[in-house]
């Protein structure tokens, strides 16, 4: 099974969304930009949000089984998707591509 990078590539709180509908969170999220993880064995690696592993876990273990060419070409790099958190207030983004 291959290994899989997850790369923070931008985070983004939408302030307006938070302040009319959200109540007040302490500390929400701490990636940060440039943040990289490695999932071995299509697992889960430490310290990465359980909602954003929620999001991506489906492209993580298919491309460490070998699959690429999500959505008939989304992806320049085939080997490789975008994918962003589900938090509506602050949606992260995330680069997985397959480690060779």
């Amino acid at each position: 099974m291959k290994r899989v990078k997850i790369t923070v590539i931008r985070k983004i709180h939408y302030a307006d969304l938070s302040a009319l509908y959200e109540n007040p969170i302490e500390h929400a999220c701490n990636m940060y930009e440039g943040q990289t993880f490695i999932s071995k064995d299509g697992m889960k690696p430490d310290g990465l949000c359980e909602s954003a592993w929620g999001s991506m876990q489906c492209f993580v273990m298919t491309l460490a089984h070998g699959g690429e060419n999500f959505y008939d070409g989304w992806m320049k790099n085939p080997k490789s998707a975008m994918i962003s958190c589900n938090d509506g207030f602050r949606p992260v983004s995330f680069l997985i591509e397959v480690m060779e």
